[in-house]
């Protein structure tokens, strides 16, 4: 992709927090995922049901949620453990529609 066409992120505050806090080492991995969505926005697993319409990108344990927005916006909706984040982003997606 060439660089005029690059894809931007926004990021919510909190979230932006969340990723300066991490381990250095998980730090560097999500970023590296971050360069690697913004190349290639289809790179992450497509979700169904309760999530459909948004993106998970594998990092280890942990996953990379975002949606893929219109004129190159990537939206990073959450980042965290396998373990809870499909539940959490629902229960985030569904706090945002109240």
């Amino acid at each position: 992709m060439s660089p005029d066409r690059a894809h931007r992120f926004r990021i919510s505050e909190p979230l932006e927090a969340l990723i300066r806090g991490l381990h250095p080492e998980l730090k560097r991995k999500v970023r590296a995922a971050l360069d690697a969505i913004r190349e290639d926005p289809s790179a992450g697993k497509k979700l169904r049901g309760d999530l459909a319409g948004l993106r998970s990108y594998r990092v280890g344990r942990f996953r990379v949620i975002y949606r893929v927005a219109p004129r190159s916006v990537i939206d990073l909706v959450a980042i965290g453990p396998r373990r809870g984040i499909y539940e959490d982003t629902f229960r985030l997606l569904r706090r945002d529609m109240s």
